[in-house]
């Protein structure tokens, strides 16, 4: 994972009109950081986590601050800027260490496909099998009142990742590979299932999806080994 600068710390105060949040920097001073994460973000933006974020040397930006990173007051790493989950995949694709993902020879990203006009995270392809297509979603939100280590998706309604399902569906169905991938962003979160108690649309879907033959896989990657030489 690549950032123009280390990140630094601070302790957040609240995050608020989803965007931003108020943070207290380390020599004392609070400000305002931009939150790329359009979720709600529940136990990912507790007041007290330590947040870590980069600096953005654009000039241009309102913002210079960006919240990448939360170390919650229980211990988790958690990535909360959801578009390093599509950089992370990319990178474990390229260097090969998903293993339901090898033997491809090209990986386009963000591609043009299906009936309601989306676009593909990852389109891998190769002259000796059929297409295979890659939905990435990042999942943050554990829930621990049944079981230790249970992660849920979506945290909040999501008529996208409903129209994705429906994607991945409809490439099934015509004979190429369809893979959801869930790139897991928290360090206590162990397995992953749909959240049927905050999108049950989604839900339905999800298992719609598995009886159609899309394949869902879990990736794990060891967040306190990416985010430790970034600060």
């Amino acid at each position: 994972m690549i950032f123009e600068t280390p990140l630094k710390k601070a302790i957040l105060i609240k995050r608020y009109k989803r965007f931003l949040a108020d943070v207290i920097l380390e020599d004392g001073t609070e400000t305002t950081i931009y939150c790329a994460n359009t979720g709600a973000m529940t136990g990912c933006a507790e007041p007290g986590d330590s947040v870590f974020y980069s600096t953005s040397n654009n000039k241009k930006r309102k913002y210079q601050y960006t919240w990448e990173f939360t170390l919650t007051q229980a211990g988790h790493w958690i990535c909360v800027n959801t578009a390093k989950a599509n950089a992370l995949v990319a990178e474990a694709i390229e260097q090969k260490k998903i293993p339901e993902l090898l033997d491809y020879q090209h990986c386009k990203a963000e591609v043009k496909y299906g009936e309601e006009n989306s676009r593909i995270d990852f389109l891998l392809t190769d002259d000796h099998k059929a297409n295979c297509y890659v939905e990435v979603k990042s999942c943050t939100l554990l829930d621990e009142r049944n079981q230790i280590g249970d992660g849920y998706f979506p945290d909040a309604v999501t008529t996208r990742g409903q129209k994705h399902l429906r994607e991945l569906i409809e490439m099934k169905q015509q004979g190429y590979r369809s893979i959801l991938l869930f790139a897991v962003l928290h360090s206590g979160i162990e397995r992953v299932q749909a959240a049927d108690f905050i999108d049950k649309k989604y839900a339905d879907l999800f298992e719609q999806a598995k009886e159609a033959g899309v394949e869902v896989i879990c990736y794990f990657p060891d967040l306190s080994d990416v985010v430790n030489p970034l600060i």
